[in-house]
């Protein structure tokens, strides 16, 4: 597994080795000792998946506040996506700035998004299959979003507000600057 981190250094692209032969490839895809030796501490404790029909489908930009916020590791494993992660941690060097990576069944990365950052992705593809484990139990209280559009992002997304397939929850977040200041805090010297 190769372990490469990103512009926002605490999101990590996870690249798991493939050994291939006439049958097809088999692949190791997570291994608890060799993630937490390249990532940190961590506990996964949902595995979350969800199916989108159409090509230009936005789900987020999502996360989760304290108590409750949640580490994601995010693979696609039908089609392809745009994933983005969102610095949204006060007092971090990154804040408002996001991280995207391509993810497809063919190419078999995944993306490490530590608690602290909102997330979200566009799927390239019509029927689109996202697999994530999470390190915190979903909680409808502590469920929060951004506006996947946010010009103060400045996300290059491939589809226009008018092509997207959302949410009525997804169309009507908050801008990034509405956030409650509470959300996420880096301490100073981070």
């Amino acid at each position: 597994m190769q372990f490469e981190r990103t512009k926002i250094p605490d999101v990590v692209l996870v690249t798991p080795k493939k050994i291939g032969d006439h049958r097809g490839y088999f692949s190791e895809t997570f291994r608890s000792d060799v993630f937490g030796q390249n990532i940190g501490a961590f506990n996964f404790v949902q595995d979350n998946q969800s199916y989108s029909a159409d090509a230009g489908t936005i789900r987020g930009l999502h996360f989760q506040i304290e108590p409750r916020a949640q580490g994601k590791l995010v693979r696609c494993i039908a089609g392809s996506i745009l994933d983005i992660a969102v610095d949204i941690r006060r007092g971090s060097p990154t804040f408002g700035q996001h991280v995207q990576t391509e993810l497809t069944a063919e190419n078999g990365c995944q993306v490490w998004i530590p608690a602290g950052f909102a997330h979200g992705f566009c799927t390239l593809q019509p029927n689109s299959v996202v697999s994530y484990n999470v390190t915190n139990y979903y909680s409808r209280d502590h469920d929060r979003g951004i506006l996947w559009n946010d010009p103060e992002l400045n996300i290059g997304w491939p589809v226009t507000a008018e092509s997207a397939v959302l949410s009525q929850r997804d169309r009507t977040q908050p801008l990034l600057a509405e956030l409650e200041t509470t959300s996420f805090t880096v301490a100073s010297g981070s």
